[in-house]
């Protein structure tokens, strides 16, 4: 009788052990796959100034008055390093090194400056943004869409996140 318990507890242990391994395997997947989209849900564009105020005098004080704002909603930090920012143009900014604190923006400025904590430049001498119609669209390393806003007469047809803040007018 001893050897039929014998089997017997052996048998209970491996199925205890194999459901074990079992429930450990999912909850792994399951938080896998929650980290791996997490920042999809936590990083947006958050607001733009697609038309300087006053006049487009292309001066690079009116370029940075051209801006585009990315907030992370969460409370843990981003890395958006190889991130970009593009125009429906194909106007790209890309992000270098840039680690974005968790519930902080940053604001993407179109002229030259020092970059900061708060605020990055694109080195650029002309006007990224149309004032009538355009989409900003930011992009994750792996260049999969995180989020779009659109302005104007023109709606992106892969999303459109809501308007931007700005006035009409052009520039282009």
């Amino acid at each position: 009788m001893s050897a039929f318990m014998s089997v017997a507890a052996r048998r209970t242990a491996a199925a205890a052990l194999a459901a074990g391994a079992l429930v450990g395997t999912f909850a792994a997947s399951a938080s896998a796959d929650a980290g791996g989209r997490s920042y999809r849900d936590r990083v947006e564009i958050s607001g733009a100034q697609y038309d300087s105020p006053g006049w487009d005098n292309g001066s690079n004080r009116s370029l940075n008055k051209e801006w585009v704002d990315v907030t992370n909603t969460s409370r843990h930090a981003v890395n958006l390093d190889g991130w970009t920012l593009s125009a429906r143009d194909g106007r790209t900014y890309t992000f270098h090194h840039y680690r974005l604190e968790g519930r902080s923006t940053v604001r993407v400025h179109t002229g030259v400056g020092r970059d900061s904590s708060r605020d990055v430049y694109q080195d650029r001498r002309r006007y990224v943004w149309d004032n009538r119609s355009d989409t900003a669209t930011l992009r994750d390393d792996r260049n999969w869409r995180v989020d779009t806003l659109s302005w104007g007469g023109h709606r992106d047809d892969r999303g459109h996140h809501g308007d931007g803040r700005g006035h009409g007018g052009g520039h282009r």
